[in-house]
């Protein structure tokens, strides 16, 4: 039997990290959602080797370590080339898309504002 595929939220609002773990089991009941408040603790997590998430999810405006700074740690993570990493916000302008991208993001995600939406965006990606 094949492990569960893991999401890793790192986002400092609980609120979110709970919508985005609803949304993946309404997809997937099988996955598992890891949530990590800020960069910093995200960073803890992955510096265990035994914890290898197959999707990322960071959200880019974070108190302590940013969206942007934990991607470029997350990237310099050999173990990690093929986990999936998603940075996420509300609105973003396409300088800051093109900066993300450069810095290895899979994809730069508009948050949704309903869940179905969310639904809609994380079925595309965890199908």
């Amino acid at each position: 039997m094949a492990s569960p595929r893991r999401c890793l939220f790192i986002d400092d609002d609980a609120d979110d990290q709970e919508f985005f773990c609803d949304a993946a089991l309404s997809i997937d009941p099988q996955i598992e959602c890891i949530f990590a408040d800020n960069g910093i603790e995200a960073m803890t997590k992955l510096n265990d080797s035994a914890f290898t998430p197959d999707f990322i999810f960071i959200d880019m405006n974070m108190p302590q370590m940013n969206g942007r700074e934990t991607l470029s740690e997350i990237r310099k993570m050999d173990r990690l080339n093929m986990a999936a990493v998603y940075m996420y916000s509300t609105a973003a302008a396409p300088r800051i898309t093109e900066e993300i991208m450069a810095l290895g993001a899979t994809d730069f995600l508009i948050k949704p504002s309903s869940v179905k939406g969310l639904q809609e965006m994380l079925g595309k990606i965890l199908k």
